[in-house]
């Protein structure tokens, strides 16, 4: 990846850093050259524009990978004494469960406004960086996108058994469980839970190892986010035998999710904390977003990546990203049906 292709101007990121200081001043208590952040997002995805604010801003970073899920409990386990400044997750969940914990700070109005009021708390307590589609991605030497069901809910069908692959521990699947228990109510969630184990799917670490399943002929169809299947066409081409499919009914399984960012209220660092932030939500960075991890961005008037259908033209769940927050009771769903352990 050509890290530099979106951050060809050095000195322009200094003046986006610079122009946060307005947001707090330093307090003696700080140390004003660090930040430690909690990121539910990949290191593949997220490391690039983390260095580039640090070389920009000259604050040592210290990152935190994992699971969205785990680093929130984690969080929740650490509680006023968790050495994070940041909690960059993958999803609204995780973040729901810190800050109903009251472990979140308000941000400040400034870099609330930079994104749709859609893409961020009621309460403030985090915004929105980056968009993602659910969707299924197929086997297109095997599939037609008429060979597909309307919805989800239609993969329950004997004739998936054993095409199926899912990623029960990955934050964005979790999410997605959490948008059908708030839409389609908890029966029909368990339901749909159950009918697709009865299938026997292929479980998978993560959204690519789903992606590359499909394409080799392993599975014939997965639950994923909508860019991971970019990242295999931008390296093996077109010829590549998978594509994504929308579905495009208004229901959970048509779902805008996106990734947030919250402030820790016990941080040490808040002014490089809020830093962080408003870089994330320059143009600059996302422009990284749209053009490196292929997401929506959400910040207007950012360019995103050439083929995606605007979001303003898809038919997505009517869902609000505080109805997303309940990621226990999802968990404990997941157990009780047996998709996790």
């Amino acid at each position: 990846m050509n890290k530099n292709r979106y951050f060809l101007f050095v000195p322009l990121m200094v003046a986006l850093l610079a122009g946060c200081a307005s947001f707090t001043a330093s307090s003696q208590a700080e140390d004003a050259g660090r930040l430690v952040i909690y990121s539910g997002r990949s290191e593949s995805l997220v490391a690039p524009v983390i260095e580039q604010f640090s070389q920009a801003s000259g604050v040592k970073v210290d990152v935190r990978y994992g699971n969205t899920a785990e680093l929130a409990a984690t969080l929740l386990e650490e509680g006023k004494n968790s050495p994070a400044d940041i909690f960059y997750a993958q999803d609204p969940g995780g973040l729901g469960a810190v800050a109903m914990a009251g472990l979140l700070a308000e941000l400040p109005e400034e870099l609330l406004n930079k994104v749709d009021n859609r893409f961020r708390s009621e309460d403030g307590l985090w915004v929105g960086i980056s968009g993602r589609v659910r969707v299924v991605v197929y086997n297109t030497q095997r599939l037609q996108p008429q060979d597909l069901p309307p919805d989800l809910f239609g993969f329950t069908d004997p004739r998936w058994k054993g095409k199926i692959g899912w990623a029960p521990t990955n934050a964005s699947f979790q999410a997605m469980v959490t948008a059908m228990r708030q839409m389609w109510g908890e029966e029909k969630t368990r339901a749909w839970l159950t009918g697709i184990l009865a299938n026997q799917p292929v479980v998978y670490d993560g959204n690519t190892a789903i992606v590359a399943a499909v394409g080799s002929g392993e599975i014939e169809v997965g639950f994923v986010n909508h860019y991971y299947l970019y990242r295999f066409l931008k390296e093996q081409g077109e010829s590549f035998p998978a594509r994504n499919h929308f579905l495009n009914n208004g229901g959970p399984d048509s779902l805008v999710l996106v990734s947030g960012i919250g402030r820790l209220a016990s941080g040490k660092n808040e002014e490089n904390a809020l830093k962080f932030i408003n870089f994330l939500l320059s143009p600059v960075a996302q422009q990284y977003f749209a053009g490196q991890t292929f997401e929506y961005p959400l910040v207007a008037g950012v360019q995103m990546q050439a083929g995606l259908t605007p979001l303003e033209n898809m038919n997505a769940a009517n869902i609000t990203v505080d109805q997303l927050a309940d990621l226990e009771g999802t968990l404990t769903l997941l157990r009780d049906t047996g998709v996790l352990p």
